[in-house]
């Protein structure tokens, strides 16, 4: 049996609120009389009632002040409004419309009229429950899918080295703030045989799913045997330039946009020289124990952009006590609420704090300078930073 549709009436002279309440009988519907706004209110709160015909002229709660503690109650579903009046006052009818009255019903109480507006609200209501179950659904949905999320975050981070460490010679730091719950960066540094160590950026195009895909996916292949087969061939001097070049052909693909900038290097622990490829990714700073900065790198082409591109390798020499930091491009390109940049020039008044600052505090003190920058806002762009300091 189907349950009659309910409907309260709010009327404060008895007479017409049973002549009301049987005349919505008769049409087949369950009446709820009421004899002021504030029982209403309370019929609405203990049950599901998602129609209301209120008269506008009540004692302790007149219409409009009905509709606009209705319309106040954190209710899961629409409650649909028809104020009786007996007047056609405009200003009166903009009053309550303001107010969330729905429809109108003149003193007559036509049948007809009144089985109408019934209809009306009914199909407004029943379209408002289909949208209602529409947004659980897609909230559902939407839960299960920031769940994934957070837990395809985890997995990558777990990917990302926390680097607070000394190896081969040199004490390394890093941080890794996320723009989203994954991220398109990726980065790694280890040991390739005893005299030499080898370390990689990557900043994969985009955001989102798609390009953290792509970073894991980089991340498992570019290992310390990957860098030994590619970069470190023997008897022949390190040749990063040939790795990126491996990448590039593996990667590229007319069918797609995807690409990454990068940034690798081999290390000689020994000798302190670094020969390294640049990819498109943002040079790092060269720190000596003064504060003095430089530039590494003037760009590179961008991985996986262009089939069969060739890299080139350069060297630099890593002096003793010196580092090198490198940082995504979420540094300079943090904007604060002015819309102002961060800007290669801050990050080189950064960096040159080395002396007191110390390498292994440096990253994180880069992160905090740009959560002030940017006001406690999240940023952007997936934020890297890793430093390598010669010790």
């Amino acid at each position: 049996m189907v349950e009659r549709l309910k409907i309260i009436v709010a009327e404060d002279n008895a007479v017409q609120r049973l002549y009301l309440s049987k005349l919505i009988e008769s049409l087949g519907y369950e009446a709820i009389p009421v004899d002021d706004g504030r029982a209403a209110i309370q019929q609405l709160v203990e049950a599901k009632i998602q129609i209301v015909i209120s008269d506008y002229q009540m004692p302790n709660m007149d219409g409009i002040q009905l509709t606009q503690a209705v319309r106040a109650l954190e209710l899961d579903h629409y409650v649909y409004i028809i104020m009786i009046t007996g007047s056609e006052n405009e200003e009166l009818r903009s009053k309550a419309l303001d107010a969330g009255v729905d429809d109108f019903l003149a003193k007559t109480r036509s049948p007809m009229r009144l089985n109408a507006r019934i209809r009306a609200a009914t199909r407004l209501i029943q379209h408002a429950d289909e949208l209602a179950e529409r947004t659980r659904i897609l909230k559902e949905s939407n839960d299960r899918i920031q769940a994934d999320l957070r837990a395809a975050a985890a997995a990558q981070r777990r990917l990302l080295p926390d680097f607070k460490e000394e190896m081969s010679g040199f004490d390394i730091s890093s941080a890794f703030v996320p723009s989203s719950f994954v991220s398109g960066d990726m980065f790694g540094c280890f040991p390739l045989n005893d005299d030499t160590l080898g370390f990689y950026m990557i900043d994969v195009s985009g955001h989102g799913v798609h390009a953290s895909l792509l970073s894991v996916a980089l991340g498992y292949l570019i290992t310390p045997e990957f860098f030994r087969t590619f970069a470190l061939r023997e008897g022949q001097p390190p040749d990063p330039a040939a790795l990126v070049a491996n990448l590039n052909d593996r990667f590229f693909s007319p069918e797609n946009d995807e690409y990454f900038t990068m940034f690798c290097g081999v290390i000689d622990t020994a000798s302190g020289e670094l020969t390294y490829c640049q990819a498109a990714y943002p040079s790092p700073c060269y720190v000596d124990e003064s504060g003095a900065v430089d530039m590494v790198g003037d760009g590179g082409f961008p991985v996986a952009m262009l089939p069969s591109l060739t890299y080139e390798n350069n060297t630099i020499h890593l002096a003793k006590g010196c580092t090198l930091v490198v940082c995504s491009d979420a540094v300079t390109e943090a904007e604060n609420e002015m819309g102002t940049s961060f800007g290669l020039d801050r990050l080189k008044r950064m960096v040159a704090t080395m002396p007191f600052v110390g390498a292994k505090q440096m990253p994180e003190t880069i992160v905090q300078s740009l959560t002030d920058w940017r006001g406690g806002n999240t940023l952007e762009d997936d934020l890297t930073v890793v430093a390598l300091n010669r010790n």
